[in-house]
């Protein structure tokens, strides 16, 4: 059975369940879910704990073994499994469905790893356990879901804050909910049992939003200026190689130039064909609505020229264009705006 994160809390009120797999790779609703597990276990009596790392020379045997073996001082015990690739492997999708029936009253088992794709969800193994309990997806918050999740935060902390108040601290730690949950910690010694202005927040925090260029390319297509703009400054500032978003910018150069094509056609977009699910479409809807084909052609050359001076590391402020490349690609006229790319 799925239980959103933010549901979570109260998934545990109905009592605990044999096993828990926990996977997403967003680390603080991951830490939050597991430390729940955790407190409600020891209060449950599970005063025994086993931690286990699945790493390449793990012993399955030793999963086997804590879920027969109690000490002499406990007779509940929580186990916690780490599966660091987000794959068991044939030997131990085996061992995990030998161990399922063994889980109970006595022997809780938590399996956690980095984000999965639906191949794993599908897998025998995760069938049989998430059968005799409950799996919860973390991945990383925006928007409402990102909005939601702060109120929720700040209200539990005891905070004073407007709506502007908590979008303040979604553009200072989008991508970071880490950074926002030891934000709001702080705002809470700070400002204790009083309304915290946009000035105090301006004071209080650091900007520590974190992004990935996948998220990047979802803002570009989108359309979304100044989002974009940040997302460049955060990426450049944490030291991602140019090279890998000139990749990805001609990756989905490709993507709309095939479907551009499919819709000039007067064919319907296989949506799937392209790889493309339904939570992106609106974003490449948007992005085909303002790149015809003339456009995308002539994005193409400012790519090609792009990606062969970065190989040749001939441009001395490499985001600047990438930056400039973006802005095309959000259907911004800066095709004869001349852009500073080469060494003095």
């Amino acid at each position: 059975m799925q239980v959103y994160p933010n549901r979570f809390a109260n998934e545990l009120k109905q009592g605990l369940k044999p096993c828990y797999l926990i996977f997403g790779d967003e680390p603080q609703q991951k830490f939050e879910i597991i430390q729940q597990l955790r407190e409600q276990a020891r209060n449950a009596g599970f005063t025994e704990r086993t931690v286990l790392v699945a790493d390449k020379d793990f012993n399955w045997g030793a999963l086997i073994e804590a879920t027969q073996t109690l000490s002499l001082f406990a007779s509940q015990q929580l186990i916690e499994l780490e599966l660091p690739s987000g794959k068991p492997g044939t030997e131990g999708s085996k061992i995990l469905q030998e161990v399922a029936p063994m889980l109970g009253p006595d022997t809780l088992l938590i399996v956690h790893g980095p984000r999965i794709g639906k191949d794993v969800q599908k897998a025998k193994w995760f069938k049989v356990l998430d059968d005799i309990g409950v799996h919860s997806l973390c991945y990383p918050l925006e928007g409402k879901s990102l909005h939601g999740w702060l109120q929720q935060k700040v209200a539990e902390a005891g905070l004073n804050l407007t709506p502007p108040g908590i979008k303040f601290i979604a553009d200072y730690c989008e991508g970071n909910l880490m950074a926002a949950k030891q934000e709001i910690d702080k705002l809470s010694l700070l400002f204790e049992n009083r309304a915290i202005s946009e000035k105090d927040l301006e004071q209080a925090m650091v900007d520590q939003s974190r992004f990935n260029v996948f998220q990047l390319v979802d803002v570009m297509l989108s359309g979304e200026q100044q989002r974009c703009v940040k997302m460049l400054y955060r990426l450049e500032s944490e030291g991602i190689e140019p090279n890998i978003l000139i990749w990805a910018l001609v990756r989905e150069w490709q993507t709309l130039w095939s479907l551009q094509v499919v819709r000039q056609s007067g064919q319907p977009v296989q949506w799937q064909k392209f790889g493309i699910w339904r939570n992106r479409q609106a974003a490449y809807e948007s992005a085909l609505s303002r790149l015809p084909l003339a456009k995308l052609k002539r994005l193409q050359q400012h790519l090609q020229a792009a990606d062969l001076a970065f190989k040749q590391s001939v441009i001395e402020r490499p985001y600047i264009k990438l930056c400039h490349l973006c802005m095309l690609f959000m259907g911004i006229p800066l095709d004869h705006f001349p852009v500073l790319e080469t060494e003095q």
